[in-house]
């Protein structure tokens, strides 16, 4: 029988790629549109709930919980299983390296508290969820995320940008993969915990280590630079999102990365996508330099 999967958010970044990604495994997708939807009707029926949902950061206060309350009470009402995407913004700064289910979600600042208040209310619901936790998205079209809205704009131009330490380690998502293993692990969702909070490992990669293999996948020598963060703070005060932006430049100079084992023994095996060919699917065409064309051979060359 053909499952359903419902997308909250299909047109947002992570609701899109699960809504490619589960129509990819068999599942009949349905995409909710909140202007003319009611989501009570729209969960009739659905197996499996993706809220991708996500609001502009100014917005998270009023909007986020009152969100979760309505996708809470729909997968109450259908008895279908939610899954959330996560992120790292419930660790606050001097966290350990190693993000996994040990680690306390101890942030502070106003939008860590916010996803620390949204989890809290998915385990304390009793609806069964399924929140897969990643780090920053590499997505396969510019979307206005920090990898094509901050760091790479001009990279064409042979020009870099990155927002903090270059030499630590930071965790990164490839949407289509994350995607991927929300399918893998909502097709065994009966054999998971009522509430399975699994880390997406993805790539981990310092600031260099991603110039390095931007260097390699363009062709060309990138020069570095590092974020001016001055402007945003000085227009914080009067600038909701700036404000949002720099109340999360910790985690740019925090080292971390997701810890796998939790991953790797629900979904042993899972192949993910190598880096290069997910950094070129993420960068516009002129960044990308077309390789030499081959010479024809002495039999084919045309003769003068």
């Amino acid at each position: 029988m053909q499952q359903t999967a419902l997308i909250l958010g299909s047109s947002g970044r992570f609701g899109r790629a699960s809504a490619e990604a589960f129509a990819a495994a068999g599942w009949q997708v349905r995409r909710f549109d909140r202007a003319r939807d009611d989501l009570m009707q729209a969960a009739r029926g659905a197996d499996v709930i993706v809220n991708g949902w996500n609001p502009a950061y100014p917005d998270w206060a009023t909007n986020v919980p009152h969100l979760t309350r309505q996708v809470i009470a729909a997968a109450k009402a259908h008895d279908a299983t939610v899954i959330v995407p996560g992120n790292v913004y419930v660790y606050g700064d001097g966290s350990p390296q190693v993000f996994d289910l040990t680690t306390p979600h101890a942030a502070t600042n106003p939008l860590g508290r916010i996803r620390i208040e949204m989890e809290q209310a998915y385990r304390a619901s009793g609806v069964r969820t399924i929140l897969l936790r990643a780090g920053d998205f590499i997505d396969t079209q510019a979307s206005g995320n920090w990898f094509d809205l901050m760091m790479t704009p001009k990279i064409a131009q042979g020009r870099f940008t990155y927002p903090g330490r270059r030499d630590i380690p930071h965790a990164w998502a490839y949407l289509p993969d994350m995607a991927r293993a929300a399918v893998m692990l909502a097709e065994r969702r009966d054999t998971l915990n009522r509430y399975e909070e699994v880390g997406f490992p993805g790539y981990t990669l310092s600031g260099d280590e991603m110039a390095a293999a931007l260097e390699q996948v363009t062709g060309r020598a990138l020069r570095v630079k590092p974020l001016n963060w001055l402007p945003l703070r000085l227009a914080a005060p009067v600038w909701k999102m700036g404000r949002c932006l720099v109340e999360m430049r910790y985690l740019w100079n925090l080292p971390h990365r997701i810890g796998a084992v939790r991953f790797d023994a629900l979904l042993p095996g899972f192949r993910h996508t190598p880096l290069d060919k997910a950094l070129a699917s993420a960068l516009p065409q002129v960044a990308l330099r077309p390789a030499p064309a081959a010479q024809p051979s002495r039999s084919t060359q045309i003769s003068r």
